[in-house]
């Protein structure tokens, strides 16, 4: 599938002006069914019902309003959207270069792939390499859909990647979570290198390609079976899989069995055989009969 253009425009920085495309950079995989009627196979469609007196509401007659307190809400009305409405430069305004370390993994949000116009590759290709070498990125507004977003500029190999980031506010402070202490100081010695071993043991290099929405395929799969199957031919059922206990008591069995079970599986075929440092120590392996952990 090729990218998409989402719009054309500029990257901005000083006195610069680059012309790209802005390209759609990843697919999602997600399946969008219609609601139908089970009789005759109908579209369920959507209406707009009043909840206060039960009528349908005609488009013409439907505001958007803030709701302040319980029941309560400020109606705003096309006018007042367009006097906060952000303008749509189109274009990508850098604001300053940073170390790409120092942006918080939380922040990230979506990526796209900027193409440069024609009269544009020089330079894009100019300032690609100087955040190459550079080792930064730019840090930009920009504004998609009529929504102003901060955002990051990056050289990804031949390419410049716009990624979208969420502003700060808008990431929920772990403060509010309810969390163990850091460095677990009530974990002992022993739980905590049987979890080392396990780490070492399952230690690998990322590949993204191995990993697969296995939801969406088997949903696709049944779909095309039953669209080529015979009216009223069941699917076969989806195998579950085993419930795993939540009350683990102790922890270092269940994980020296994880361990058993990591090494047994890739010195069977199933990936890099363990570490030196996982296999010498063979009084800390579990049984060799397979149990669920």
């Amino acid at each position: 599938m090729a990218a998409h253009s989402i719009w054309t425009g500029s990257i901005n920085f000083g006195l610069v002006t680059i012309p790209v495309k802005l390209m759609t950079a990843v697919r999602e995989h997600t399946l969008h069914f219609h609601f139908l009627h089970g009789k005759d196979h109908g579209r369920v469609q959507n209406t707009r019902t009043c909840s206060v007196c039960g009528e349908k509401v005609p488009w013409n007659e439907v505001q958007r309003g803030f709701e302040v307190s319980k029941g309560k809400f400020v109606v705003l009305t096309d006018e007042d959207f367009k006097r906060v409405d952000v303008e749509a430069t189109q274009s990508v305004d850098i604001c300053e270069f940073v170390d790409e370390s120092e942006i918080d993994p939380m922040l990230y949000d979506r990526p796209y792939y900027l193409e440069p116009e024609k009269k544009g590759r020089h330079a894009y290709g100019l300032l690609r390499d100087t955040l190459t070498e550079a080792k930064k990125v730019g840090v930009a507004k920009v504004v998609i859909r009529e929504k102003e977003h901060l955002a990051v500029v990056r050289a990804e190999g031949a390419a410049m990647i716009l990624e979208l980031l969420h502003f700060a506010d808008e990431v929920v402070d772990p403060k509010a979570l309810e969390l163990p202490p850091l460095k677990g100081d009530k974990a002992n010695a022993g739980e905590k290198k049987a979890a080392k071993m396990l780490v070492d043991a399952m230690a690998a290099t990322f590949d993204p390609t191995q990993f697969h929405d296995k939801y969406a395929e088997e949903l696709k799969a049944m779909i095309a079976a039953r669209a080529h199957a015979k009216a009223g031919a069941a699917p076969a059922p989806a195998k579950k899989a085993e419930k795993r206990p939540s009350n683990v008591v102790d922890l270092v069995s269940v994980l020296q069995r994880s361990l058993a079970e990591t090494s047994k599986h890739r010195a069977g075929g199933g990936g890099a055989k363990p570490a030196n440092s996982a296999r010498k120590k063979p009084a800390e392996r579990a049984p060799s009969k397979r149990k669920s952990a």
